[in-house]
């Protein structure tokens, strides 16, 4: 059985004799960088219909200080170019990209009557390095 042979056949190697064509190419030439336009702070804006507050934990403190994520609440109907445009607009910092959660409404009680606390979306917004919020 070939399969179950001991000791393999080490391939033979076959030297390839790389052939010069006539034809030089020349080097590429490195693109000049386009040269990226700078975010520009806008005076007005309707980010108060878009950004509801910033969302101030413990756990997302710890991700603007190390990872440089920003968390805010925002209105329920909101995509995520919306909120990165209105950050870049009302902040002044280019946006790398935005996550948005929807997170769930919790059970309250009062006595024996029960209800619901309002969810809300929340967006994580990631800024490159050396950009920064100023959340007051």
């Amino acid at each position: 059985m070939l399969f179950f042979r001991k000791t393999k056949k080490e391939p033979e190697k076959k030297e390839a004799a790389k052939k010069e064509s006539g034809v030089k190419v020349a080097p590429k030439e490195a693109k000049a960088s386009v040269a990226a336009r700078p975010v520009v702070k806008k005076e007005f804006t309707d980010a108060y219909r878009i950004l509801r507050r910033p969302l101030v934990t413990e756990k997302s403190v710890n991700l603007s200080s190390l990872q440089n994520q920003y968390v805010f609440a925002v209105a329920s109907g909101v995509t995520k170019n919306e909120v990165k445009k209105i950050i870049q607009d009302l902040y002044g910092v280019k946006v790398l990209r935005v996550n948005i959660l929807n997170t769930q409404g919790k059970k309250r009680r009062l006595g024996r009557h029960e209800g619901f606390k309002p969810g809300f979306k929340k967006a994580i917004v990631f800024l490159p390095e050396g950009e920064k919020i100023e959340i007051k």
